[in-house]
């Protein structure tokens, strides 16, 4: 496994699921069911999806609870013990976005990877993997705090850019993501079809954004 910019120290003190999953999952279990219903396709490949940086497990173990099969990977070794004391029937490993995770594990018809790419130090090389992992035809999950005008702007008359954009977490956040630079990443990365939901909040002021991107 590649430690190359691999945030390991990063701090999961319990394994359920934060408060940011209350508006993500809704969301996520939507596309899901959309995948496997009459309006698309999760292709030959069965109900089984990857999670790209699994954390502490938690949201695994949600998607198991939807019937998908699920294996993960996640750099935090703090996150991936909490993984396995608390879901030991999941198959969840210690690895990053910077390994070679298709050859270790194979393609998936959906990957998911939520809030992650805000703490890549390369992002190219996640977005790399995120396209390998995906089978042809099949789909990419990935959310990030939304970044926008009026989001920015009502965070600077409030005060809270130094809150919002701290410096002082540590493994915390180092991209900050806006629908145009996070579709032209997936884009160069070889996606197609990408849209958008907003989470959290109205558009405008929303906490984070969904990403759902079809490799051709």
């Amino acid at each position: 496994m590649s430690t190359e910019a691999a945030p390991t120290g990063y701090r999961w003190d319990t394994a359920a699921l934060t408060c940011a999953h209350d508006y993500l999952l809704p969301t996520v279990r939507r596309e899901l069911e959309r995948l496997c219903s009459g309006d698309s396709t999760i292709g030959g490949g069965g109900r089984r999806v990857f999670d790209l940086g699994c954390g502490n497990g938690s949201v695994a173990n949600e998607l198991a609870n939807l019937g998908w099969d699920v294996t993960g990977v996640d750099p935090s070794t703090e996150g991936i013990a909490r993984a396995k004391e608390h879901y030991p029937h999941l198959s969840l490993h210690q690895g990053s976005a910077y390994d070679d995770l298709a050859a270790l594990y194979g393609q998936f018809p959906v990957v998911t990877s939520l809030e992650v790419v805000e703490h890549v130090y390369d992002p190219r090389r996640y977005a790399a993997t995120l396209f390998a992992l995906v089978q042809p035809g099949g789909t990419a999950i990935v959310s990030t705090p939304y970044h926008g005008y009026w989001k920015n702007l009502a965070l600077a008359i409030t005060g809270r850019m130094d809150a919002h954009f701290t410096a002082l977490w540590d493994h915390g956040h180092i991209k900050f993501w806006s629908i145009r630079t996070l579709s032209e990443l997936l884009r160069e990365a070889g996606f197609a079809d990408i849209r958008f939901e907003r989470v959290g909040r109205v558009p405008a002021l929303a906490k984070s954004m969904i990403a759902i991107a079809r490799r051709p």
